[in-house]
C-alpha cells in the first residue's frame, strides 16, 4: 500500500487555499472594474459582453467555492485518519483525492488566469 506524508499533502492543500483566495479576492476585484464600464457606457455597445463577463465571474466564483469546500473535506478526512491510525502517512484513497484536487486546482488556475486575461483585454477597450 503506498503512503505519502500528511505534511507534504497539508503544505500543498495550504498553498491551493491561499492561491484560491487570492483568485477570490481578484475576481471580486474584476468585478468592481466591470461595473465601472458598464457605469461609462451605458449604450448598446458592451452590454452583451459585461453580461458575459457579469456571468463568468459568478460562475468562478462559485467554483472557487466548490473546490475550497472540497480541498477542506480532504484536509479533514486526512486528519481523521491520521487520528484513527496515529500515522504521519495516508493510504492511497486519500491520496487519490488528494491528486483530483491537485487537478481540479490546476484547471481552475488555468480557468481564472484565463478570464482575467481576456477580461483586461476587454477593460482596455471600454474604460
Amino acid at each position: 500500500m503506498h503512503k505519502t506524508s500528511i505534511t507534504h499533502l497539508n503544505n500543498e492543500h495550504s498553498d491551493w487555499l491561499r492561491a484560491l483566495g487570492f483568485y477570490k479576492d481578484e475576481i471580486n476585484i474584476l468585478k468592481e472594474r466591470l461595473q465601472e464600464i458598464a457605469g461609462k457606457n451605458t449604450g448598446n455597445g458592451p452590454a452583451a459582453v459585461i453580461e458575459h463577463y457579469q456571468n463568468q465571474f459568478e460562475i468562478q466564483l462559485s467554483n472557487l467555492a466548490r473546490l475550497v469546500h472540497s480541498i477542506n473535506k480532504n484536509l479533514g478526512d486526512i486528519a481523521a485518519e491520521a487520528q484513527q491510525n496515529k500515522a504521519s502517512h495516508v493510504d492511497s484513497t486519500l491520496i487519490e483525492q488528494h491528486y483530483k484536487l491537485k487537478e481540479m486546482f490546476i484547471t481552475e488556475e488555468k480557468t481564472v488566469n484565463d478570464l482575467r486575461h481576456t477580461f483586461n483585454r476587454f477593460a482596455a477597450e471600454w474604460m
